[in-house]
């Protein structure tokens, strides 16, 4: 008869009388842990894969390490402060409940352009904005620039270097940002056009594949149009050759482990603001097909005023297309094998362009003549889809104009039919698209469960934190 144990048995008792098991099951876990503590932790010449890093030493605390960037977009409809926060191997780690931050004012620098002072003053907000979500310990490390864009670029050399001098005198004595000399500039075009690609295919996880797998990116700002998609060796082998001091047709980048060679063009003057003065100057000092019926006034950009006044017949979209086309130059000499328009060479096309997205002000009409849901960060639209909301516009009377688009702002109201005819116009022409071919308009676009806005500074923060300059 088996003689069961008191049921008050010790503690000390019950190790005696289980000590065989004991010793079974403690003798392999001690084992294990040996074999751990000799094992050898990650070496630090494993790679760390980021943009165009290779081979990057890891600390023994790498994963506390945070990299923030502030980025100014000077546009020329306005300003705008980016804040980006990334981790060791470049990816987006939220600020917040955001994964960046993101403020706007308006006007932009370029309104400033009798007042330098003014000018940089007008950014000091979104630079105490910056400043409150950067650590204090962390902002002497994290770069700042201001990418002055086409609004600046067509104020000439001398009026925006000095607005870009007060704005870098501002950064260095009310700012505790890292800031250097050369990080306040006016971009370039292929500066511009190529952080936006960058931007765009980071945020979609395209980076690291190859070219054909990428997406096109189509920028309309305020002053400047860019277009950028990337092509192979071959094609960018046979890239024209450009006039000494005019930029590139092609950049060669180091993105993820892979070489892109991107075309990239921006047109200057060919934005939807400067694009406006151009369309108006066509007719110089008579009325303007494209202006709404019944608004007699002017319009003034880059320091110049021009007159715009409807005929007496109203807007009309035909003859509102003339013009367009008489704008953008597209009888202009081809010197290349296929050109977009004013000359300017294409690209050659390929997989790198199949898929577009379009963003900035592209997007903003749309929403606002009421062919995409505002609410929503992209959306699929064609070319033809313009070309309706362009007939439908230019049907309307100023005294109408409110209560039909309710979204547009009043200074914008005689200019709808204008703009959508331009954008169609520049689609379908200027780029050369089919009509019904399927594009994505961008706003924001989804990257790890949060929406991140579809613009170049992006693209600039992520160049900004690499170490391999």
């Amino acid at each position: 008869m088996i003689k069961r144990p008191s049921k008050h048995e010790s503690v000390s008792d019950k190790i005696h009388r289980f000590r065989s098991v004991l010793l079974v099951v403690s003798i392999p876990v001690m084992l294990i842990v040996f074999v751990l503590f000799l094992m050898p932790g990650r070496s630090s010449s494993d790679p760390v894969l980021g943009y165009g890093l290779t081979n990057r030493k890891v600390s023994p605390n790498l994963k506390l390490q945070k990299s923030y960037a502030v980025i100014f977009d000077a546009g020329s409809s306005g300003s705008r402060v980016h804040v980006y926060c990334f981790d060791q191997n470049l990816d987006l780690v939220p600020i917040g409940k955001d994964l960046e931050l993101f403020v706007q004012i308006k006007p932009g620098l370029s309104a400033y352009a009798n007042d330098p002072q003014q000018a940089a003053e007008s950014l000091v907000s979104l630079l105490d904005r910056a400043q409150g979500v950067v650590p204090h310990d962390l902002r002497p490390k994290t770069p700042v620039r201001v990418g002055a864009t086409a609004g600046l670029r067509a104020l000439g050399h001398d009026v925006s270097e000095r607005i870009l001098q007060e704005v870098r005198d501002l950064l260095k004595y009310k700012s505790t940002f890292k800031s250097e000399q050369n990080a306040v500039t006016v971009l370039d075009g292929t500066q511009e056009g190529s952080y936006e690609w960058v931007t765009i295919n980071y945020l979609l996880g395209n980076l690291g594949k190859k070219f054909s797998k990428t997406v096109g990116v189509v920028d309309l700002g305020g002053g400047s149009v860019q277009m950028a998609y990337a092509i192979s060796k071959a094609e960018a082998a046979k890239a024209p050759k450009v006039p000494d001091g005019e930029d590139s047709y092609v950049k060669e980048m180091y993105l993820m482990g892979t070489t892109y060679y991107l075309y990239v063009h921006s047109y200057l003057h060919f934005g939807l603001l400067a694009a406006r003065a151009e369309m108006l100057a066509v007719n110089e000092d008579s009325d303007n097909p494209c202006i709404l019926a019944g608004y007699d006034g002017s319009y003034k950009y880059g320091g110049k005023d021009y007159k715009a006044s409807a005929p007496s017949s109203g807007s009309n979209l035909d003859q509102c297309v003339s013009v367009a086309l008489k704008a953008l130059k597209v009888n202009d000499t081809c010197n290349h094998m296929q050109c977009t328009f004013g000359g300017v060479w294409n690209g050659g096309g390929g997989d790198g362009q199949k898929h577009l997205f379009v963003a900035s002000f592209f997007f903003d009409r749309a929403a606002e003549a009421g062919f995409i849901d505002p609410k929503k960060p992209v959306a699929k639209v064609r070319p033809a889809d313009f070309e309706a909301a362009a007939k439908r516009a230019c049907e309307t009377k100023i005294e109408d104009a409110k209560s039909t688009y309710p979204r547009v702002d009043e200074s914008n109201l005689p200019y709808i039919c204008m703009d959508l005819v331009y954008q169609h116009t520049l689609l379908i022409v200027g780029f050369g698209l089919e009509p019904w071919q399927e594009i994505t308009l961008v706003k924001q676009v989804e990257y790890q469960n949060a929406l991140v806005e579809a613009a170049w500074p992006l693209g600039s923060a992520i160049e900004a934190v690499s170490p391999l300059k």
